[in-house]
């Protein structure tokens, strides 16, 4: 299904002219499922060492003009904004606001590796003709970090952030469809630094290499100042495009004057590995539409489990069996009572929700449920404590499955 038409169907998300292209508002399924996305990529940065950190969406035209942007990237930038003599910009990357915090105070090498991560908005100015549904937009929430490291620690953290790519991709039950090594191409659009290029180059193919990932190089795909791995994804019409990256910047540590003291007392230049997990939060979500249609996996998915009372009689049971399944796991549910339907036409209408809790007055007499699976498999009747243990468990794990391996 089309994600800009499935989107508007499951509620997710939606435009409107008055508020403008390319800047999609999010219905309350839409922010349960993006809520989701990023406290998974939050906690596994936490686990992983990253430091979070929150920055301004507005910068100094100067700032772009340190880092590269203004000359490299400006046709991609808003026009600045003069606010009290001095010129604004929405900022189209974090990178420089990072730079700028890592070198607001001294930093010894036993810091290092110095991982800072932000789920920040940016803002790029998309030519109309480009942007559709969560694709391509111009206000963009990115699941960016820049690791600050000594050269020798490079390759261990573009590794690292290979396999947290590799992890998050099994817990969206998505899939890489190839590895892209991003070189620079022809023109002036490219720092001229060869010697960096070449460094930088030469570190990702041995990252690549020694985490055994097939690759392919293409010229013209690299950042204005570096070389980097692309993730690519594959949308159901074969489209390709790119979620994740990892990068290797020695250009933005120059610009900014980067430094960390190392063993020897004196003053050293830090590398810069920009890495994004999951990539944008939009893009993120318009290829999980793609994949899973609105069956999200059940850690994300907006209602984890709709309780189903045959008739009035078991209404009082349901609603405590969903109080329960708020109150001890955290868990998003709803009771869908007799006046809604059917019984046959309120497990339609759920159809994309993971777990349906069907009530009659016998389970509800042994204080059961009889779970009714997405995939159409149907379980035997198990106390409610069981189910909801069992279903708790998975839904914290990430897993993709619905119910545990014989």
């Amino acid at each position: 299904m089309e994600q800009r038409k499935s989107g508007r169907e499951l509620g997710l998300f939606g435009t409107d002219p008055l508020i403008g292209a390319g800047l999609p508002y999010w219905l309350p399924d839409g922010a349960v499922v993006r809520h989701a996305l990023e406290e998974y990529v939050r906690e596994a940065e936490r686990r992983a060492g990253y430091r979070h950190v929150y920055s301004p969406v507005l910068g100094k035209r100067e700032l772009y003009e340190i880092s590269g942007h203004w000359d490299h990237y400006s046709e991609d930038m808003f026009p600045p904004m003069e606010v009290g003599g001095e010129e604004f910009v929405m900022r189209p990357s974090l990178c420089p606001h990072h730079a700028v915090m890592y070198r607001s105070r001294a930093h010894s090498y036993r810091e290092l590796p110095l991982r800072m991560a932000e789920l920040g908005a940016m803002y790029r100015a998309e030519l109309s003709g480009v942007l559709g549904g969560l694709n391509r937009v111009r206000a963009i929430h990115l699941n960016d970090a820049h690791i600050f490291c000594t050269l020798e620690q490079v390759e261990d953290e573009a590794r690292g952030a290979l396999e947290m790519i590799r992890e998050a991709y099994a817990a969206l039950g998505i899939s890489a469809v190839r590895y892209r090594l991003s070189l620079p191409g022809a023109g002036g659009k490219y720092v001229a630094a060869p010697e960096k290029w070449e460094r930088a180059t030469a570190l990702l193919k041995s990252v690549l290499e020694r985490s055994g990932v097939a690759y392919e190089a293409e010229e013209g795909e690299a950042a204005f100042y570096g070389p980097k791995i692309d993730v690519q994804v594959e949308d159901r019409a074969g489209r390709e495009s790119t979620l994740s990256t990892v990068q290797v910047d020695f250009h933005q540590p120059e610009q900014f004057d980067l430094r960390y003291v190392g063993p020897d007392g004196a003053r050293h230049r830090p590398v810069m590995v920009h890495r994004s997990i999951i990539g944008s939060v939009e893009r993120a979500v318009a290829h999980l539409v793609d994949v899973h249609g609105g069956a999200f996996p059940a850690w994300m998915a907006p209602s984890q489990i709709v309780v189903l009372p045959v008739s009035e009689g078991e209404f009082a049971y349901a609603e405590a069996f969903a109080e329960r399944c708020r109150a001890e796991r955290g868990l998003r549910v709803e009771v869908a009572g007799p006046e809604l339907g059917s019984l046959g036409a309120r497990i339609r209408n759920a159809r994309l929700v993971p777990y349906q809790a069907v009530v009659g007055a016998k389970e509800a007499d042994a204080g059961q449920v009889a779970l009714r699976l997405r995939d159409g498999r149907r379980l035997d009747p198990l106390p409610a404590a069981e189910a909801l243990d069992r279903i708790g468990s998975l839904v914290a794990g990430h897993s993709t499955e619905l119910w545990p391996s014989a």
